[in-house]
């Protein structure tokens, strides 16, 4: 498997269950940004690019969405419908979201603060740089 699903706590009450995510305990790194993605119009994909060193954990909040991820020699897809659960993404991974359901939301916590330097946009050029030939 290319990325690694991570459960996270989950407690059960009457009132609403809650789940959390702790930097360097259950998420594998220093947690130094968090974004979300929601209000994905219906066939529309996010990602479509790799990091150099940035490390990632994927969580569908609400809804679902699927993750593709790459490394150049494979390719999986991974479902992500639980919100007590993650999925890692290390470095030099082409990752794609896609197929949001209705009202998903799509947090991710990260390893790093943004630096554009850091993406890889070109999927010839992930290649290259992950010492992979089309």
């Amino acid at each position: 498997m290319i990325g690694r699903l991570i459960d996270l706590p989950k407690i059960v009450d009457p009132r609403g269950n809650l789940t959390f995510a702790e930097g360097e305990q259950m998420v594998p790194f220093d947690i130094k940004r968090a974004y979300w993605v929601y209000d994905v119009p219906a066939g529309e994909s996010r990602g479509g690019h790799a990091h150099k060193s940035l490390r990632q954990l994927v969580i569908a909040l609400s809804g679902s969405f699927h993750v593709t991820l790459d490394n150049g020699r494979e390719r999986e897809t991974v479902l992500l419908n639980h919100p007590y659960q993650g999925l890692l993404i290390e470095t030099n991974i082409w990752r794609t979201l896609d197929d949001f359901s209705s009202g998903a939301v799509c947090l991710v916590l990260a390893s790093e603060h943004y630096d554009e330097a850091d993406y890889i946009y070109e999927y010839d050029e992930f290649l290259e740089y992950v010492g992979c030939s089309k």
